[in-house]
């Protein structure tokens, strides 16, 4: 063995053995409690057994007993975490404790080392030893046993005094409590800021009292008490100011200038994955319902959980998938939910999945034409006309299951993607179709594309409809100009909007006339772009907005 190396103490290991002991305890009560903040290799051993906790403490005791200062025990006991649970778990209440109540126990730093060779291991300078005290206005603020816990891991030094100030001949059994949660407490006789004046004296001496206090929380919503955190941070302590605004405790940093909020409202008891996974499908059901739409939007369906349940979905994810998203939580269960985004950047929707939904969307044509077998499907899809057939075949299918007529775009590019096995923009991209699905079926003679309430409803354009305008009755700009106005008319009637999208414009025309409004000018020898024309005429008002045109009769 060499100079600098050496066997540890009885009494070195004694320590270290209560800490590595207390470590596996908690990682046992993580596994007992939250076994997803366990890493997943992690997650089924069963640490229960003696012989897991022994390999577990061998590994601390070597890592732990090979640190030369208590902030390096911590830090390098910190690290050992991250190896073990997932970086949620290290916010955890009970880590914290942990962290908190080891750092006194550096009798085991200053002693692990001291018959180390000095020859190769320089003297080590003393470690300050430093404590947080808690002073509480208990007639101006109450802090309940989580909040209280809540503090002890913003400090960085254990609380290990706390004071409670009031008048307690008048604070029912509220003095039995703070006495048995290890508070010290000080009556004052009953007055209006009797107990502030009393806590404002105490606390300028704290330096005096505790030498070794470094932080101090001074527990108060009365502003009278900022007096007193100046005089402490003079006196070289790091003082947070603590007051409560509605349900939640408001910590302030004087040093950093830093706020960090904590609520004091207990969550609700978290629902089982069982229970969640019901719970959002009556939602959805419900909202299908009074909305009559067959997709709802994710952000909707979470406004209705917390308005329901006083709980964010979000609090259901990160306990049962921690570091994912609603949506991920959604998309693990397709038996149970349809997931759609009509673009990468657009609003999710989420319907439920009924069972027999899916034995209809199987069986809607046995024709020939049975969709189920993808790879073949697709092969038949080679252009624009193609696909605009194979929509129109799945808009016709759903003409038929259901009693309306009109359909929500998402419908159409979920009913697509369920069919071919392809997002419809996908397919846009492969067959070198520019623009959105929406401007894709605008371009198509067959759909009739509206906009109602600020979403896209797609529906068969009647016959009648097509073509309305007669082409032999355009032989001049006039008219053009009147055929136009006459579509406009109808448009804005539909929409009830005085101003139209001019590549809606447009792409009326095309379905009523069977020709693209260019080909059109062009047989007029209209020189210019539609834009163009539009401006020319008399009938039209133009409006930009932003990279947009829009129209409306003057």
């Amino acid at each position: 063995m060499s100079n600098h190396e050496r066997s540890l103490t009885t009494s070195d290991s004694v320590l270290l053995n209560k800490i590595t002991s207390q470590v596996c305890q908690t990682i046992i009560t993580i596994q007992q409690q939250q076994p997803e903040l366990l890493l997943e290799k992690y997650r089924k051993v069963q640490w229960q057994k003696t012989s897991n906790q022994s390999a577990l403490n061998a590994k601390f005791t070597e890592l732990l007993s090979q640190t030369r200062s208590r902030e390096e025990l911590i830090t390098k006991l910190q690290s050992s975490l991250k190896a073990i649970l997932v970086s949620e778990a290290l916010n955890l209440p009970i880590v914290s404790e942990l962290i908190a109540e080891i750092r006194p126990k550096n009798s085991v730093i200053s002693e692990l080392h001291s018959s180390l060779n000095s020859t190769f291991i320089p003297a080590l300078v003393p470690v300050p030893v430093g404590i947080a005290v808690l002073l509480l206005d208990a007639e101006n603020l109450q802090l309940n046993n989580n909040t209280e816990k809540f503090l002890a891991t913003i400090c960085k030094f254990p609380i290990q005094v706390k004071i409670a100030f009031a008048n307690w001949s008048n604070r029912g059994k509220l003095d039995v409590e703070l006495h048995e949660r290890g508070y010290d407490l000080i009556h004052v006789p009953a007055g209006r800021d009797n107990a502030d004046g009393k806590m404002i004296a105490f606390g300028a001496s704290i330096h005096e009292l505790y030498p070794n206090a470094k932080e101090v929380f001074v527990c108060s919503s009365d502003k009278v008490m900022t007096n007193l955190c100046n005089n402490l941070q003079q006196h070289g302590l790091t003082v947070y100011q603590v007051s409560q605004h509605g349900e939640n405790i408001n910590i302030f940093n004087n040093s950093t200038g830093a706020t960090t909020s904590h609520s004091i409202k207990p969550l609700p008891e978290l629902p089982s994955l069982d229970q969640f996974i019901l719970q959002v499908k009556k939602l959805i059901k419900d909202e299908q319902k009074l909305t009559a739409s067959y997709w709802i939007k994710l952000s909707q369906i979470s406004k209705l959980y917390k308005l329901k349940y006083q709980l964010h979905i979000s609090h259901i994810v990160a306990k049962y998938l921690p570091g994912k998203r609603a949506r991920d939580m959604l998309m693990n269960y397709p038996a149970d939910f349809v997931i759609h985004q009509v673009d990468d950047v657009g609003e999710l929707y989420v319907t439920v999945f009924e069972q027999h939904q899916a034995f209809q969307t199987q069986n809607i044509d046995t024709s020939g034409t049975d969709y189920r077998n993808k790879s073949e499907s697709l092969s038949t899809i080679n252009s624009s006309l193609d696909l605009e057939a194979a929509i129109r075949k799945i808009l016709e299918d759903l003409i038929k299951e259901s009693n309306t007529n009109s359909f929500d775009i998402s419908i159409l590019a979920s009913k697509f993607k369920h069919n071919y096995g392809k997002p419809i923009s996908e397919q846009l991209k492969d067959l070198k179709i520019s623009g959105t699905f929406v401007k894709f079926l605008q371009s198509c003679a067959y759909f009739q594309v509206e906009l109602k309430d600020n979403k896209w409803e797609v529906s068969k354009l009647e016959s009648r409809n097509i073509p309305s305008v007669l082409l032999s009755n355009i032989t001049s700009a006039a008219d053009l100009e009147q055929t136009l106005k006459r579509i406009l008319t109808e448009l804005t009637q539909e929409s009830k909007n005085s101003y139209i999208d001019i590549s809606i414009f447009g792409t009326k025309f095309h379905q009523k006339s069977g020709k693209p409004i260019t080909k059109q000018m062009k047989e007029l020898q209209i020189s210019g772009s539609f834009l163009k024309f539009l401006q020319s005429c008399g009938s039209f008002q133009i409006q930009q907005q932003g990279n947009k045109y829009k129209v409306s009769l003057s």
